[in-house]
């Protein structure tokens, strides 16, 4: 697979260059100074090769010459972006300092700033410059011996039109063409005269027939749900480690001794009928089967482990009835999905117009010499109805066909996944390709994909529309071409109230990623016997390990690579330390167990993204505010944080500041007003005095996603009013908070007539309310839900009958006075309140069961959980 793919996203990395060296900032505070001459030949010169990188990458599979070429492109295109960066810093250092940042940070603070004697940065900087253009002006000679080919590039703003259309899934056809297998195996599962302690049942077939989607059918079926006390899904992949594994049926990470892992294994499982689904497994080890199996054995009676392998000897050594061989799926399937990515993605696929162009037999024709090349391959059939979805003459077919062959082994379909790949514009090949940094089967926060790709510059800027909107059309491309799969909205873990969009990566797919990112990309999920994991060409590290600290610490005291990602997914307990290593880092993700952050600032000036989450961080450095070039800042969950940085305002980059979960948080910075960029604030604490910001101060910041504001007895019918929540229509989801027990306040129903949001809202949450009844404008929501209002008696106060016509979902809970839905109404009689509504939760409220009735006229879908204080219904 290392040499099946020879793209290497060069003309990404080029375009990103191009881009930075016309930046405007970097003419309006003459960063450049002395370096003019350098900057118009990189001007002139970039586009010249970016018009013939994609016949050197076609000509690099048979011209080791030209491969050799591609890779000095492409560490000098790494060195450029560098040295722009810093040039980019240094203006938005100079901008700082204009606005009076320098004299509120402190001598202490400035000293950290290496450029600001403008003599000794111009030296350094030209330096730099210099050499680069050398090397630039040396590869455009060679580029010209070898003749290469000038291609025009498609705009990037064409290259995916209309595909935030909703994506046609095929995965109902494969259930469909599955289910006589899935019963098969449910049958053998649930079979209530099975005496054995465990049956193991391996399904084994070549990667991309669809053995996890089967395993996933099966986990999910209705008799299976009933039939097991505790059912359990690990993704296994390359990597059998009994003890890791044990802690994933353990739900949690457990102990750290391996041994009492083990120990809390078989407590777990003791005498309880269990199904574990092992996903890929591959490893051959019979030692480790027999230690697991060992552990497992404490289950009850009929327990079962479903095993997916690709590997006959490994569904050999582990079954314990007939392992079941997958089927290639039936050519009419087979073409059903093919047809469906082919002609039915966007509404305004272009693929469309060849019905149009071509007589029904020959397309027919074509079509089936396609289906013939899947195989019987689902995955084969997504990926290459998905090329052809932007192709619009037989010509374009022809030439598709003619690059594939016939899917028999797995290495066919890494050819046909080639296809795909290359078809894509180099730009989502870049973000695509990053992804080989997760390691296999790993579940991705699409956001925090999308600021990923954004912190690294994979994203170009397009005037009037926003980077995050472009990687949404990415993103929703690549997975409307299989790249990415299993795309759902989840509630977090730690916070009900908050939902994420995830998505997975197929295998296959995973590999096609490590092929063109293998030498930039490491990932650590098990403590490395070597330290050299980590080559000099590292860029993206991903490590989920104990004490990851401790191999960082260990690998960068022997190299120097020039990381630009650190994705740390375990708790840090030690420092850090060889922190100037650390000053290309563009992306930063840390969950630290001590309370202070463990890096400098002044390393990190080209920190695009920061999580913290679920650190144990009281406090951020005040010299953190530096960081101007700071997109992300994640905080969500720091429950000991007690204050963000005062002059956070200087950071005018950020975009999106997650708070939620930050529980001895007080307040917000003052001037909050300032981050006209922010367009994500998951919450808002109103503090009092002079030195926190107050709810009016979102009156102009264009705020989308998730909001919560708490404090709500702080704030004043003035400041509700300017907060100017009516007018920000990208907000989807909405808490609000009175503090629990405080009593003072005496304006709630004013304060909330303030914060009315606009008619589009999707869900409102309200807590501990202190009035009797709501303002009119909630009777317009989608999504109610009340929590801990101890004063509430009705919903409005109002004299005439009310309906909700919007309303789907309304939660009471906690509500010990609320009798009415509105002030003086009786009975509702025979008109329909609630026309839409389709779910109901009611808890400890205090509301007489005949307005109960007013709701099931309408045949609610569900209802749950109905308490008075004297009943249950």
């Amino acid at each position: 697979m290392a040499e099946l793919l020879t793209s290497m996203v060069i003309g990404q990395l080029m375009s990103m260059v191009k881009d930075k060296a016309s930046s405007y900032l970097l003419k309006q505070y003459k960063v450049m100074e002395g370096m003019e001459k350098q900057h118009k030949i990189l001007k002139r010169q970039l586009p010249a090769i970016l018009g013939v990188i994609t016949d050197a990458e076609e000509q690099a599979t048979h011209r080791e010459g030209v491969k050799a070429w591609l890779e000095e492109l492409k560490t000098v295109a790494y060195e450029a972006n560098g040295v722009f960066d810093e040039l980019k810093y240094e203006a938005l250092r100079r901008e700082a300092k204009k606005n009076g940042h320098y004299g509120k940070l402190g001598f202490d603070v400035v000293r950290l700033f290496p450029t600001d004697n403008r003599a000794v940065f111009r030296y350094r900087m030209g330096n730099k410059l210099r050499r680069i253009v050398q090397t630039i002006e040396i590869l455009v000679t060679e580029m010209n011996a070898f003749g290469f080919k000038y291609q025009q590039q498609t705009p990037t703003s064409k290259q995916w039109q209309q595909t935030d259309s909703i994506i046609v899934d095929p995965e109902n056809i494969v259930s469909q063409s599955r289910y006589e297998e899935k019963q098969k195996i449910v049958k053998i599962l649930t079979d209530p005269a099975n005496s054995a302690t465990i049956t193991v049942l391996p399904i084994v077939g070549m990667g991309g027939l669809g053995k996890t989607t089967l395993a996933q059918l099966i986990y999910n079926d209705l008799q299976v749900q009933k039939h097991f006390q505790i059912k359990r899904w690990i993704c296994v992949s390359d990597d059998f480690n009994v003890y890791g594994i044990a802690r994933k049926i353990c739900n949690g990470p457990g102990e750290n001794d391996n041994e009492k892992a083990l120990h809390k294994l078989q407590q777990k499982l003791s005498g309880k009928r269990y199904l574990l689904v092992l996903d890929d497994v591959w490893n051959r080890d019979p030692d480790k089967w027999d230690k697991l199996k060992a552990c497992l054995q404490y289950g009850g009676i009929g327990s079962a482990i479903l095993v997916t392998t690709r590997i006959k000897g490994i569904a050999q050594l582990m079954s314990t009835v007939e392992a079941h061989d997958i089927a290639v799926l039936e050519k009419k399937f087979i073409t059903q999905i093919f047809e469906t990515r082919a002609f039915s993605l966007p509404q305004s696929n272009p693929a469309c117009e060849i019905l149009n162009m071509v007589d029904a037999p020959e397309l027919l024709n074509m079509v089936q010499k396609f289906v013939e090349r899947c195989g019987g391959s689902p995955l084969a059939a997504k990926a290459l109805g998905s090329v052809l979805h932007t192709k619009t003459s037989l010509e374009e077919w022809s030439a598709v066909l003619n690059k594939s062959i016939i899917c028999t082994e797995e290495s066919e379909i890494l050819q046909i996944l080639k296809l795909s790949y290359d078809d894509l514009s180099s730009t989502m090949k870049q973000c695509f390709a990053f992804c080989a940094v997760f390691p296999k089967d790993y579940v991705i926060c699409v956001d925090k994909l999308i600021q990923l790709w954004i912190a690294n510059g994979f994203i170009q800027e397009q005037e009037g529309v926003r980077l995050e909107t472009i990687g949404k059309q990415i993103f929703n491309e690549l997975a409307s071409r299989s790249f990415f799969q299993n795309v759902k909205q989840v509630l977090d873990e730690k916070n009900q109230d908050y939902s994420r969009v995830t998505c997975e990566i197929h295998d296959l797919m995973h590999d096609v990623a490590l092929s063109t990112m293998r030498k930039e990309c490491a990932t650590v999920t098990e403590k490395p016997s070597r330290t050299q994991w980590l080559l000099e060409s590292a860029r993206h590290l991903f490590l989920s390990c104990r004490k990851p600290e401790t191999i960082l610490n260990d690998s960068l005291k022997r190299r120097s690579p020039a990381i630009q990602t650190l994705l740390c997914d375990s708790y840090m307990e030690c420092s850090l330390q060889h922190l100037s290593k650390y000053v290309s880092l563009q992306a930063l993700q840390l969950y630290i167990r001590r309370e202070s952050f463990p890096l400098n600032p002044k390393y990190l000036h080209h920190l695009r993204y920061l999580d913290l989450s679920r650190s144990c961080i009281r406090a951020l450095p005040e010299d953190i505010t530096i960081l101007y070039n700071l997109k992300t800042l994640n905080l969500f969950g720091c429950k000991h944080l007690d204050r963000l940085p005062r002059k956070m305002s200087y950071m005018t980059a950020l975009c999106h500041v997650y708070t939620h979960g930050c529980s001895e948080l007080k307040s917000m910075p003052a001037d909050l007003r300032k981050l006209t960029s922010l367009q994500t604030l998951t919450c808002f604490i109103a503090g009092t005095g002079s030195y926190c910001s107050n709810v009016g101060e979102l009156q102009h910041l264009n705020l989308g996603g998730q909001l919560e504001l708490l404090q709500l007895e702080n704030v004043t019918e003035a400041d509700a009013k300017t907060a100017n929540l009516v007018n920000k229509k990208e907000l989807v989801e909405l808490t609000l908070r009175w503090t629990f027990g405080r009593e003072e306040q005496r304006h709630y129903h004013k304060v909330l007539e303030g914060l009315k949001p606009h008619d589009g809202m999707q869900v409102i949450r309200i807590y501990s309310y202190g009035g009797t009844n709501f303002p009119t404008w909630m009777g317009m929501l989608q999504n109610i839900h009340l929590f801990h209002c101890k004063k509430l008696q009705c919903l409005f106060n109002r004299h005439t009958s009310f309906t909700f016509p919007k309303l789907k979902e309304l939660t009471l809970e906690h509500l010990p006075v609320f009798e009415r839905w509105w002030e003086r109404n009786g009975r509702q009689g025979e008109k329909i309140i609630f026309p839409q509504l389709e779910k109901l939760i009611v808890k400890h409220c205090g509301m007489p069961i005949h307005l109960l009735e007013d709701c099931l006229k309408n045949h609610v879908v569900e209802i749950m959980q109905w308490y008075t204080q004297h009943f249950q219904f």
